[in-house]
């Protein structure tokens, strides 16, 4: 018992803090230690005994979830997976809930909502266990978010069924270079470090967050506001070109392609890789396909080992990959998996990657390799 997580649901609807009580019942490494109608309940019960994780709503009386977190955030920092149905309106409410701390969103339904919790059970319980392995240090220090969207009951497929793996090395070596990034929990925040301190002459980047289709487009329209390069969600056929980054869409692949001499994006349907849509796999073998050792991979804070496999492809091929370290991650998942592959050249923490990107992209224009 002493091992379980220890999770308490505040929400002001009965039915979701009883439908999500059972389904976490059902899990035996959860604990459910009690619900709350508000942040006001809750918090006299978290007197009694601290929660390992909470699921908070946003609308509730006596006060908003956004509030409660950043009082939870700026007292007891604490795994938050938010579950409303705000989420699904827009950007303001899903990213006030990522700023002030939130570690995964669940996006609910107003309509049919007992049955879509009943239905997204595995959704849950995946949700509780990804932000009990948050980094409560980097939660503090602001570094937190992600988009919850997994899918632990579909088949793990590769790579292949989006490309294959052949690369042709002559086609490396271009004027044209690409920083390739991919990274899941954590990685809204995360990129937001990396993204707002590049100069608006830094190399072209494209970029796999995994996020839902209704939050990729509101999510780079943020980054674009707070950075001094261009940043979008990618559209097939943008190029890929200094001072410009893409990020793929939610719920297509992104591939990296060439057009004679330049980098152009493929976005396309498909399954799902890795159990995800866009998976990073499928960014980086493109990468290492049509880009090879022109390529810089960057691997970042993410559960899972979406992207270990594509990054040592990379490697191969003759790019520089960097790993995020796991002291800055949120979950240290997908950069400990890239490193144990032996994809990874440099491992550094969040705050030296932006600088890593723009020394690159130096020595790669002066011939240093």
């Amino acid at each position: 018992m002493a091992d379980k997580i220890k999770v308490m649901i505040v929400d002001d609807s009965a039915v979701v803090r009883q439908v999500v009580s059972q389904a976490l019942a059902g899990d035996p490494g959860i604990e459910v230690i009690a619900t709350a109608s508000d942040p006001i309940f809750a918090l006299e019960k978290m007197r009694l005994k601290w929660p390992d994780v909470l699921i908070v709503d946003i609308e509730m009386p006596r006060m908003d979830g956004i509030t409660f977190l950043k009082k939870i955030m700026a007292e007891h920092p604490t795994p938050v997976v938010v579950c409303s149905s705000l989420a699904e309106q827009g950007a303001q409410a899903t990213f006030a809930a990522l700023a002030a701390g939130a570690v995964s969103i669940i996006t609910k339904p107003k309509i049919g909502l007992k049955s879509f919790l009943e239905d997204a059970s595995n959704d849950i319980i995946h949700a509780v266990y990804s932000a009990a392995k948050a980094n409560v240090r980097a939660l503090r220090a602001g570094a937190v978010n992600t988009l919850f969207h997994a899918a632990l009951d579909r088949p793990k497929l590769s790579a292949d069924v989006m490309l294959s793996a052949d690369y042709n090395p002559a086609l490396n070596r271009t004027t044209d270079q690409v920083i390739a990034i991919g990274t899941s929990t954590g990685g809204t925040q995360a990129l937001e470090v990396v993204l707002t301190r590049l100069p608006a002459t830094s190399l072209g980047i494209v970029i796999v967050q995994h996020m839902p289709a209704v939050f990729t487009a509101m999510f780079a329209e943020r980054l674009n506001n707070l950075s001094q390069i261009e940043v979008r969600e990618a559209q097939n056929g943008d190029r890929v070109i200094p001072g410009r980054a893409l990020i793929a869409p939610g719920g297509k692949h992104m591939m990296l392609k060439r057009s004679g001499a330049q980098y152009v994006v493929d976005v396309a349907d498909g399954p799902l890789v890795n159990r995800h849509k866009p998976s990073v796999d499928v960014l980086f073998r493109s990468v290492a396909k049509f880009a090879g050792a022109n390529a810089l991979g960057i691997i970042m804070t993410g559960m899972g080992d979406d992207g270990a496999r594509g990054l040592k492809e990379m490697h191969d091929a003759g790019a520089r990959t960097i790993a995020q370290d796991e002291a800055s991650c949120v979950v240290f998942g997908m950069p400990k998996e890239a490193i144990k592959l032996g994809a990874v050249d440099t491992t550094l923490p969040l705050d030296q990657i932006p600088a890593a990107i723009f020394n690159h992209g130096i020595n790669r224009n002066k011939g240093v390799q």
